[in-house]
């Protein structure tokens, strides 16, 4: 969504504030003290980017504090998400999680473990990013290519080591995908979010990383790190030079990286037509404009009825690759 959009967004919101059922007293109830916005992983992640311009516009909306929690528990997102899932509906915990949402439970029933929620205890309040992950390599990396970087992995099987945010999350499952298409074997390292293993792959500890493009830019601008291939349908602006996978030869590889704002599914609907709606100002406001653009991912907007429909059909895409991909440590 280019920023002409997005002001359209906030031209529509004097309809939305008019179709609001009972305005008044659902903005004098809710908010009356501080938001808590859960973020399942540590700082310096996709969703964390997301979440910390996103909730100070959110405070300037709504009039109240709302803080960022990273409940960095590892897990791939789960514990983070089982706490937002199972929190009061009353608008006070919020939720800044990524695509692994819907994966996780389906990673659990696939190890015969109970899951640690369901994705039906959550709603859909509004996508605010959405990027194709990159796949990124120390500079100091032999690998100038992604040909090359098959072609050793063919010849060292289970040796080259590569970063993930935890177990079946976003980059563990981009990896695992992109292994199965090439016929490698590579080794997983898990760590308890993107910027742990951010921060593994600039030190040497791991070799290789899928992420998105927000949290690779800057690294790669400082010639740090070298970007080999993205997952997405097309090339994208913050690295206009980079292939796709497809256009290498990977005809099924493709993963997007999305965050998104989540509450409870019997949150009161009062509160969450408030809650779209402060959303869809706080997407417009300068300041998170100019930090996303600045980070090469630009604000990807889609409010509640929108995200859940793209949210059911990437979900289900998600689900069938980890079906696919199988049990793998």
């Amino acid at each position: 969504m280019n920023r002409r959009e997005i002001l359209k967004v906030a031209a529509g919101l004097p309809l939305l504030q008019a179709v609001r059922p009972n305005p008044a007293s659902a903005q004098a109830a809710w908010p009356a003290h501080t938001i808590s916005m859960i973020v399942p992983f540590p700082a310096g992640g996709q969703a964390d980017l997301a979440a910390r311009p996103v909730a100070q516009a959110l405070e300037r909306v709504l009039g109240k504090s709302v803080i960022v929690d990273n409940r960095a528990g590892g897990a791939g997102g789960s514990i983070g998400n089982a706490v937002a899932a199972r929190a009061d509906a009353d608008g006070y915990t919020l939720l800044m999680t990524l695509s692994s949402l819907a994966v996780l439970p389906e990673a659990d029933r696939l190890f015969d473990r109970p899951p640690v929620y369901e994705v039906s205890q959550l709603a859909p309040v509004a996508r605010v990013l959405a990027d194709p992950t990159l796949l990124a390599v120390p500079a100091s990396a032999p690998w100038k290519t992604l040909q090359d970087f098959v072609d050793d992995a063919k010849k060292r099987p289970g040796q080259i080591p590569y970063g993930s945010s935890g177990p079946y999350g976003t980059l563990h499952v981009a990896m695992e995908m992109f292994a199965a298409s090439a016929g490698i074997k590579l080794l997983h390292i898990p760590f308890r979010g993107a910027g742990p293993a951010l921060n593994a792959i600039l030190t040497g500890t791991v070799q290789a990383l899928a992420s998105a493009p927000g949290t690779l830019k800057q690294q790669v601008d400082d010639g740090k790190m070298r970007v080999l291939a993205n997952w997405g349908a097309e090339r994208i602006a913050s690295f206009p030079d980079l292939p796709t996978f497809k256009e290498l030869g990977y005809k099924d590889v493709e993963f997007y990286i999305w965050a998104g704002l989540f509450a409870q599914a019997a949150l009161p609907a009062p509160i969450m037509t408030r809650l779209r709606e402060a959303m869809a100002q706080a997407v417009v406001s300068p300041e998170v404009i100019k930090t996303f653009e600045t980070a090469g991912s630009p604000v990807a907007y889609l409010d509640a009825p929108e995200f859940a429909k793209f949210f059911e059909a990437d979900s289900a895409r998600l689900v069938a690759a980890v079906k696919k991909i199988g049990k793998v440590e």
